[in-house]
């Protein structure tokens, strides 16, 4: 539990324990110190004494709840406080003045303007005027996770049935003031320079849910978030999504994934992640016209820490580098490169993935053979495979990814595929995917829009990307296998590029804001990026879309298939292209595309399929990965056997399977450990 509520209750505990003896006040029945039976006997005839008084509006002169907009109050207040003091000594007014630290300045101040309005609501004509109960319901749905987040239930005095009344009752919104103030600064602000305010801060596992959760709540209209898996100590890998129509996937919208974090202590990405879903909600919300055409047109997926046990260790390590009584003072240097690198079964996960480029490599001589939706061989099972991994490769097989980012950390350069050498006796050799063209644009788009990352007197980390103005073929960088990259060209549609940051693995929190402006605009720019090529429907003479027919472009040997509803993105460069379409069991259709340089969005191809009789011949052998590509976890090795389960939160989560916890107390990971033992 946090220190701060600890240190709370062990206030409230010894406040206790040294005055004399009082009825039971509603805060300390709350935290179980006494009982209401006896208290309610002795307030009922100390009331009664007071209740023969007139009651009369008074001055409101509470420390922290003088900026509520009004003047006068009235005791005893709805908690049964009889005057100032004693609300003032209450459990409920000393939560008030340490709330903005407990939750670590979220929700605030509106939890405290709400809480005060309780403590001291306004008083007209001697009479009380109780707060909106609709205000404390949408303050509750808003701010609940902020408690979750430190393991401390919802405040009773802020039960929004018990203390707060409807609308149609009389009631007055305690943030009314606070909502005028926003909207004269938002009025303020030019239409064509929207304004967010971001806190450049670190965020820990917690806060980082907490602010993914806020930030969806606050803009639920084009945002939620959802859970793809657990990590190997069981943090969710939680994903926040942008579009119009959040939850759906939308006829000839493209999906786009930017993931942060996959190395524990490359923790940069994963705060610029944060940073830049906050800012889509604020900016979207604000009125700015590019955000909102990004986010009504293209679907966007963010994971800003796909390993978050590994930034757990990172983080403490650089905690205590900052202690003034160890004798290394280096900071967040002192990270060392290795540290939470690996998640906590000691696995690199960007060398965790099946290695198709090994397969692509034997096969790509054969005519027939498609290099695409390569199947991930039964062996890879029998390996030892990370939670983290699994959640992963789940999520790319489940949505139509066009294109994607990985944030990392250590270098100042773009990296694409393939990232294992084509001779695996090299360590360093120009190894190309037949979409080396569009991955060069690509990788090129984030680099050039980056504040200095293409630039030839950026101060460089060693090594010599200037030459190649910050991007680079992955293999001829350095080799290696397993990767997540290469694992999504290969095995699905999506595209996806390395983004190296910058030499410091973990800077210090001064740099994160001069992090961001060096790469918001090439987020955004990457983000757009994904409107390029050519998208399109598949259908039959019925009108009905085909799930999986592919879709060539002539002199790239690497199809694309369509999605559940026919629909299908090509990326492709400007020029004039050849694209063909086809499925098992039906024609096959060409159309020659010109798409000019000066198009910024992608060119619609639409085609038409005519149902023939399937005979056996050799274009089957077009098809031969069909069905073994579906094969995903062929042995249940890793299935997470039990229901999906909604949480509170309303994320979607799989339950781990009842043998689960048999397995972990027996030592034993998962059941290859009876594969590899029997």
């Amino acid at each position: 539990m946090h220190l701060e509520v600890l240190a709370l209750l062990f206030f409230l505990a010894w406040s206790c324990l040294c005055a004399p003896q009082q009825p039971c006040h509603p805060g300390d029945e709350f935290l179980g110190r006494c009982s209401s039976s006896s208290s309610s006997r002795s307030r009922s005839s100390s009331r009664s004494a007071h209740d023969e008084r007139p009651v009369t509006c008074t001055e409101l002169n509470l420390g922290y709840c003088n900026d509520l907009g009004y003047s006068a109050t009235i005791f005893p207040n709805i908690l049964g406080h009889r005057s100032r003091f004693e609300a003032e000594s209450g459990a409920e007014y000393l939560l008030l003045s340490v709330i903005h630290g407990l939750l670590n300045g979220e929700c605030s101040p509106e939890i405290r303007l709400v809480g005060c309005s309780v403590l001291a609501s306004p008083c007209r004509d001697n009479k009380m005027i109780k707060p909106c109960r609709s205000t404390c319901e949408a303050l509750r749905k808003d701010c609940m996770h902020a408690f979750e987040a430190i393991e401390m239930a919802w405040p009773y005095f802020l039960d929004c049935d018990r203390f707060f009344a409807a609308n149609e009752e009389g009631c007055f919104d305690p943030l009314s003031v606070l909502k005028a103030r926003q909207e004269v600064t938002l009025s303020s602000l030019s239409p064509e320079e929207p304004s967010t305010i971001i806190q450049f801060i670190y965020a820990s596992n917690a806060q980082m849910y907490s602010l993914l959760k806020r930030t969806a709540a606050k803009c639920s209209h084009i945002s939620h978030v959802y859970s793809i898996g657990r990590s190997t100590e069981g943090r969710d890998l939680l994903v926040i999504e942008f579009t119009d129509n959040p939850g759906h996937h939308e006829l000839l919208e493209p999906e786009i994934k930017l993931i942060g974090n996959m190395h524990g202590n490359e923790v940069l990405g994963r705060q610029l992640l944060i940073y830049l879903a906050q800012y889509l909600c604020s900016e979207y919300t604000l009125g700015n016209q590019r955000i909102q055409s990004i986010i009504n047109n293209t679907r966007i997926h963010i994971l800003a820490s796909m390993n978050p046990d590994g930034y757990e260790v990172a983080a403490s390590e650089v905690e205590e580098s900052n202690d003034p009584e160890l004798s290394n003072q280096e900071g967040h240097l002192l990270n060392g490169w290795t540290s939470g690198r690996a998640n906590a079964q000691n696995l690199d996960l960007n060398r965790n993935f099946p290695d198709l480029t090994s397969i692509f490599y034997r096969n790509r001589r054969s005519r027939h053979y498609r290099i695409d939706h390569v199947p991930i061989p039964d062996s890879y099972w029998f390996g030892k495979v990370a939670p983290e991994t699994y959640a992963v490769m789940k999520w790319i097989r489940s949505l139509p990814f066009v294109q994607s980012a990985s944030l990392h950390g250590g270098e100042l350069v773009v990296s694409y595929p393939f990232d294992f050498s084509r001779d695996s006796h090299e360590e360093k050799m120009f190894s190309p995917t037949p979409d080396e063209q569009i991955f060069k644009q690509l990788a090129r788009t984030y680099a050039d829009a980056h504040a200095t990352m293409s630039n030839n007197d950026t101060d460089r980390c060693g090594a010599s990307f200037y030459r190649n103005r910050g991007i680079i073929n992955g293999a001829l960088w350095y080799s290696f296998a397993g990767g997540m990259s290469d694992f999504n060209y290969l095995h699905t549609n999506c595209m996806e590029i390395t983004v190296e940051l910058g030499c410091d693995k973990f800077p210090s929190e001064a740099e994160l804001y001069p992090e961001w402006k060096r790469n918001k605009e090439a987020l955004l720019s990457f983000l757009e990026s994904v409107h390029r090529g050519v998208k399109g429907v598949v259908r039959d003479t019925n009108g009905n879309g085909i799930k999986g027919a592919t879709v060539s472009v002539r002199g790239i040997r690497k199809d694309v298939t369509t999605a559940e509803d026919g629909d299908y993105w090509r990326l492709v460069n400007p020029g004039t292209h050849i694209l063909t379409a086809t499925a098992k069991g039906y024609s096959k259709v060409s159309k020659r595309v010109y798409l000019p340089h000066n198009l910024n969005k992608a060119g619609q191809v639409n085609f038409v399929l005519e149902k023939l009789p399937v005979e056996p011949d050799i274009d089957d052998h077009l098809f031969p990965m069909a069905d073994s590509w579906d094969r995903f976890d062929p042995y249940n090795q890793f299935e997470r056997h039990g229901e999906p389960v909604v949480t509170e939160e309303g994320i979607e989560r799989q339950e781990k399977p009842w043998w689960w916890n048999y397995f972990s107390q027996s030592g034993m990971s998962s059941p290859n450990w009876l594969l590899k033992n029997v």
